[in-house]
């Protein structure tokens, strides 16, 4: 980090999964890269992740969402949260910022999600528009779609209030943001592809461990279990019966549930929890079941491995359905819808995915990107200059 550098503060909520985490993380790290000076303010659950050196993390208060529907929030003790509890976070935030008084605030995903926290982000934004030189909306490749319009111009109103850039971490040649906002060319001027986020710099599992493997995950949420349940069933009727299958827990499930998986696992089945090296494992695979959230998909276009994808699609849910539908079409994997899940159907799909897995040029330096754009607007000659 150079002396003087401009402060970037990013602010990340993560409800179920630790996907909103992992991705701002590595965008700070990319931050950090340039030689700017980053803090980050997270308001999920505490989580064990690793944290480039330089970071400095503020914890907030935590919250998580009581299930898939996102509709009630809870506090760490699992109790709703109430106006005294949401005026305690407000002011903890505030004093954050104002400590740092940073020339560049990010917030990811709001305005086009995260409502539910505006009592503090509207606030934090109309302090930003006082010091910061700039502010950034960070988002994923793609959103949930509102059903109500009214939403959509709520959210075209704060981008106009508060914001200078909308940084879109996807690749435009898969999908655009008018995809899943309707409203995208209200915003245009504003808009920026970066190209996908991807992991980097990740652990590599020890000699040859999971090469020619069928890996299974369900991601950092408890919504999982179904998907992990229904591969073992799947395993002995598959025409890849005779490799080694590697299923990976999320923490978030039960100890009793992974006792269970493991009753049910057959001979030459590996179940353990979620691993730093996922990436790497996903690489060196020969087949990969996982739901489609965008960390997931991003370390499968980051490989050659065939792919089944089944959507998490609870309470009406269609991102990753959408996301999953866009790299069918393009013949990369197979989608399974997650209403169809079960064995046979997952056998079928896995004998699907052995011809269909088409190479895609896609942009998977999102991370880097967005730090020279960020970097560029600021008008900032860093370390990498």
């Amino acid at each position: 980090m150079q002396a003087n550098a401009p402060c970037v503060l990013i602010y990340v909520q993560h409800l179920l999964g630790v996907g909103h985490l992992q991705r701002s993380i590595q965008l700070a790290a990319a931050l950090l890269d340039l030689g700017l000076r980053v803090e980050m303010a997270s308001g999920g659950m505490p989580v064990t992740i690793a944290l480039p050196a330089n970071l400095k993390f503020h914890q907030l208060p935590p919250l998580y969402s009581a299930d898939g529907s996102f509709t009630r929030l809870l506090d760490a003790n699992g109790e709703a949260i109430d106006d005294a509890w949401r005026a305690r976070r407000k002011r903890k935030l505030l004093e954050i910022f104002n400590s740092l008084g940073p020339q560049v605030l990010i917030t990811e995903t709001f305005p086009f999600g995260r409502r539910m926290l505006r009592f503090e982000l509207l606030p934090l934004l109309q302090a930003s528009r006082a010091s910061c030189e700039l502010v950034i909306a960070s988002i994923r490749d793609i959103l949930q779609p509102r059903a109500k319009a009214e939403r959509n111009r709520e959210t075209c109103e704060w981008l106009d209030a508060y914001y200078d850039h909308v940084l879109v971490h996807g690749d435009a040649s898969i999908a655009r943001l008018e995809d899943s906002f309707a409203l995208a060319g209200h915003i245009a001027q504003k808009l920026y592809y970066s190209g996908y986020i991807c992991a980097r710099n990740t652990q590599l599992p020890a000699s040859d461990e999971g090469t020619d493997e069928v890996i299974v995950s369900a991601g950092g949420s408890a919504t999982g279990l179904r998907l992990l349940t229904t591969a073992l069933a799947a395993k002995p009727l598959s025409d890849l019966a005779d490799l080694h299958w590697r299923l990976l827990v999320s923490p978030a499930i039960a100890d009793a549930d992974v006792v269970a998986l493991q009753r049910l696992a057959g001979d030459d089945v590996s179940i353990e929890r979620n691993r730093p090296d996922f990436s790497t494992l996903v690489k060196r695979a020969r087949l990969s079941i996982s739901q489609a959230g965008y960390n997931t998909i991003t370390d499968i276009l980051n490989s050659d491995t065939m792919a089944v994808v089944i959507p998490f699609a609870e309470a009406k849910e269609v991102e990753q359905t959408l996301r999953a539908q866009a790299l069918q079409r393009r013949g990369r994997l197979v989608v399974l819808a997650e209403a169809e899940l079960d064995a046979a159907a997952l056998v079928e799909a896995i004998s699907q995915a052995q011809t269909h897995n088409t190479p895609l040029e896609v942009d998977l330096n999102g991370a880097c990107n967005s730090a020279a754009m960020i970097a560029q607007w600021l008008g900032y000659r860093g370390a990498s200059t």
